[in-house]
């Protein structure tokens, strides 16, 4: 299979894509469009032997919306009605998830965003902000001693950190020296617990497993 550039006036949305990218999410994918069409070459629209989208429903939305007349296109022409429906379900699925920690330290946050990313949990929070609220998250433990404590230490993106991360259901918290005004900049991913709560939680999902 080849990348082909059609008239986008050629191709078909398909009405039996279940996929919507509604209001300001696809408003950042018309943005996304406009200011690096050269994603749409490197990962162009799927479309089977009929120029109906199998890949791409909401792209080539917003590609009309972004003004577009042509676009590049793959054509699945070998697949069957069954690999079809199967192919639009699994484009659509995300089987990976995001290191927030990694992204809270390495990444521009407000430029991820602008890209279409959603920062998890704080975009309703958002939302419903009303005028000089902002947002808490629960701060992370202090250590205070004498306390026994657990200190959980593994390499980010590591399989032991993903199993940890779901065993625990480890959740984002706001860290020590959180700067007021920066609502995510100062969070990470908890990693101190007492015994008692680590021992609680890692028994609980134990027992449901």
């Amino acid at each position: 299979m080849k990348t082909e550039i059609l008239p986008i006036s050629k191709i078909k949305n398909n009405p039996d894509n279940p996929r919507l990218v509604k209001d300001d999410k696809f408003d950042k994918l018309v943005n996304s469009i406009k200011t690096f069409p050269e994603m749409l070459k490197i990962r162009p629209i799927v479309v089977n032997k009929d120029f109906i989208v199998l890949g791409g429903n909401m792209r080539l939305k917003a590609c009309r919306a972004a003004g577009l007349k042509e676009i590049p296109i793959i054509q699945a022409s070998e697949l069957t009605e069954e690999q079809q429906r199967e192919f639009i379900i699994k484009d659509n699925v995300g089987f990976g998830e995001w290191d927030w920690e990694l992204i809270n330290s390495e990444w521009d946050v407000d430029k991820i965003e602008s890209w279409g990313l959603d920062l998890p949990e704080l975009e309703e929070q958002i939302d419903n902000l009303e005028d000089g609220e902002e947002i808490e998250f629960e701060q992370s433990l202090q250590l205070e001693p004498p306390s026994e404590y657990i200190l959980i230490m593994a390499k980010p993106n590591s399989e032991e950190w993903e199993e940890l991360k779901e065993k625990l259901k480890l959740k984002i918290v706001r860290k020590g020296g959180y700067k007021k005004g920066s609502a995510f900049d100062a969070t990470s991913i908890e990693r101190v617990f007492t015994w008692d709560e680590f021992n609680k939680r890692y028994n609980a999902n134990s027992d449901t497993e």
